[in-house]
């Protein structure tokens, strides 16, 4: 027996599996909402099934000869004798699965008697539902053109369950897609369901077929979705297209929520801001914030931008993106919403690796010191520690993954820009 699958239990109940928390002993808040309590889809002899958190079925009282198997390696992923219950597989990402449940007093009188009920997955023409964790900008952008993906191929009724604030940037350019809050998400409806997340402690991988640190941020989702993991941009629709400035300019983005993803580097904005404007270019930072940070490390947009910061709608954010003549940021939300609109992106990160982030010939990062933490398996992102640095925190080496990024290294990336310099 396969242990891809959990055991039956004596009642049907809801699948046991969570979502990995932000760290270990910490009270969860679930990520998503939860499945119906009862699989949405009705079968012969009282038989429900669906695909809401995985392969879920639940059996009447009889005596049932359950198998699930994924129809595209062949294995059999699990097979019993159950008398009533609820059998659900481990893995909840993207599987053709295909149900088969036998009465067994027909497999005592012939071993070759029909199931009860066969069903194979089939998508086409149901309703699925992608759930998008709120919070995020830069995970929902770069995850939604596999949700768009999954729709092309299945042929589904899909909704995308998200964040309010994002639903403007998809839901013109997506007619063929619903989008929904989580609190609009209406579990009974939907045939099947996937759930999209960075999944740090999913060691038995049950929420994605890859760890995300190694195939990075973005391509998870194509692996959970069972689709083509190659990375394109997603649309985005505005409802204001014009320019919002006359005279050429550059956005940049300083901020973000923990200090290794910042530039740290002391005179780094200052030295690259004196560049722009010598090279003729207003420089506006669209940052959400003027200020952020905790305790003693407090972070402020540098002197000599043109403050747009501020709690503004995304669409604005790319309709100032979409026209700028480069944007310059961090391993952020912002980064992603410019590579959306297909505007030039200088990156600049120390603690991911490039693998992390969609390609940009403009990723800036400087293998000469340590790198690439968020991506190391071996250590466990701390969302709750602003200062977290797994490897130097405490010492003189903290953060120098970005602090060690010179201005000249950016600099020199900018003059690489088709057509930046005129």
């Amino acid at each position: 027996m396969n242990s891809d699958v959990t055991a039956p239990v004596a009642d049907a109940s809801t699948s046991g599996a969570s979502v990995p928390g932000p760290a270990a002993g910490r009270p969860q808040t679930p990520a998503y909402p939860p499945p119906a309590n009862v699989p949405t889809q009705q079968g012969p002899a009282g038989i429900h099934f669906d695909f809401n958190d995985g392969c879920r079925v639940t059996l009447p009282v009889g005596n049932w000869h359950v198998c699930l198997r994924d129809c595209d390696t062949g294995n059999v992923l699990f097979e019993t004798e159950i008398a009533r219950g609820y059998v659900a597989s481990t893995r909840k990402y993207y599987a053709r699965f295909e149900i088969l449940v036998w009465a067994r007093v027909a497999l005592a009188r012939d071993s070759k008697a029909p199931p009860t009920l066969h069903h194979v997955y089939d998508a086409s023409g149901k309703e699925v539902l992608v759930q998008f964790p709120v919070g995020t900008i830069g995970d929902t952008i770069g995850w939604m053109p596999y949700a768009a993906a999954f729709q092309r191929r299945h042929g589904c009724r899909l909704t995308c369950a998200m964040s309010e604030k994002l639903i403007p940037l998809f839901r013109d350019a997506y007619p063929e897609i619903g989008f929904v809050t989580h609190e609009q998400v209406q579990p009974q409806r939907y045939y099947a369901t996937y759930s999209l997340g960075l999944f740090f402690d999913d060691d038995e991988k049950i929420h994605q077929p890859s760890d995300f640190r190694l195939v990075g941020l973005h391509r998870t989702a194509g692996y959970i979705l069972g689709v083509d993991p190659r990375e394109e941009p997603p649309e985005v629709e505005l409802p204001d297209d014009t320019r919002p400035i006359d005279e050429p300019y550059v956005c940049i983005a300083v901020q973000s929520s923990t200090q290794c993803k910042y530039w740290n580097n002391p005179t780094g904005w200052h030295d690259v801001i004196a560049f722009l404007k010598e090279a003729g270019y207003r420089v506006v930072c669209i940052d959400q914030k003027k200020v952020h940070g905790t305790g003693m490390a407090w972070n402020h947009i540098p002197h000599g931008v043109e403050d747009e910061t501020g709690d503004r709608p995304l669409v604005e954010r790319a309709r100032w993106l979409k026209h700028a003549a480069f944007f310059i940021g961090l391993s952020s939300g912002l980064s992603w919403l410019a590579w959306a609109v297909r505007t030039p992106a200088v990156m600049i990160s120390g603690f991911t690796h490039p693998v992390n982030e969609f390609h940009t010939p403009y990723r800036v990062i400087n293998y000469h010191v340590c790198n690439s933490c968020w991506n190391d398996p071996r250590v466990r992102f701390d969302h709750h520690d602003f200062l977290w640095c797994p490897r130097h925190k405490d010492t003189s080496r903290q953060f120098e993954c970005s602090r060690l990024i010179e201005s000249k290294q950016v600099i020199d990336a900018i003059r690489t820009i088709p057509g930046a310099l005129r």
